[in-house]
């Protein structure tokens, strides 16, 4: 069966040496599974040239550069699934959570393209630490159905390649200490990331805690900024992961 071939680099992860080594096994490993390109990424701004951020890969030759040029990475269901997903998840099912998108024409467009390069469908795994997302790693090709027994197998072993790269590479620890976020909220701030976590607007937090709506949004931009976070659904996504909300 191939879900042993998954089992077999998991246990070979922590006794490979050399980056080119490891990436020879996981691409033997997507080979299996009829998948052609994958990439290994740590976290970058939306507008970067994937190819700064890659630490290891093979994407079809010209991709990044039509996908940057066309400015793909705004619109990019795949990519913004990654500011909320908890867990791995399917290329098709990230584009059909945007059916009513007002930038679907955009987006059918970037399949179209992705689609000439050999990019039809695929899966992308998610890395996340305590500031939240840290990086990804996505495959693809052609369409391929993975059982949930091997999605989960390629999770696990998908994190641990992410960070083995960076062993390697000698950037992990840089990674991790970057990844140390002092959390400490106030009693108030909490509160009002609780209520914000429930779906509450500003002018409804307001009423529940019986402050003015100006200060909502000041509380909300002071823990925005504590996080690090890009708007309000990030703040929330990382609330999430920090534990602050359940």
């Amino acid at each position: 069966m191939k879900i042993h071939s998954i089992l077999q680099v998991l246990i070979l992860i922590n006794e490979i040496k050399a980056p080119e080594e490891l990436a020879r096994e996981l691409e033997n490993l997507l080979s299996a599974y009829g998948f052609d390109f994958y990439g290994i990424w740590i976290n970058h701004k939306a507008n970067a040239d994937l190819s700064d951020f890659m630490v290891a890969g093979h994407w079809p030759e010209g991709w990044r550069k039509a996908y940057t040029s066309k400015k793909y990475a705004m619109i990019d269901p795949v990519r913004r699934m990654l500011m909320v997903a908890q867990r791995p998840y399917r290329w098709r099912d990230a584009i059909n959570n945007y059916k009513n998108d007002p930038y679907r024409k955009r987006m059918l467009r970037l399949l179209q393209d992705a689609a000439k390069y050999r990019l039809v469908d695929g899966y992308t795994f998610p890395v996340h630490g305590r500031t939240g997302l840290l990086g990804y790693v996505s495959f693809g090709g052609q369409p391929v159905d993975l059982s949930p027994a091997e999605l989960s197998l390629f999770e696990s072993t998908m994190r641990r390649l992410f960070w083995r790269f960076l062993e390697l590479r000698g950037t992990a620890a840089e990674l991790e200490k970057l990844a140390v976020l002092d959390t400490e909220l106030t009693k108030r701030q909490m509160e009002v990331l609780s209520l914000l976590a429930d779906g509450l607007t500003s002018n409804e937090i307001a009423r529940e805690l019986q402050i003015s709506s100006h200060t909502v949004d000041w509380y909300i931009n002071v823990i925005q900024e504590k996080f690090g976070a890009k708007n309000r659904q990030h703040v929330i996504a990382m609330a999430f992961r920090l534990g602050l909300v359940s």
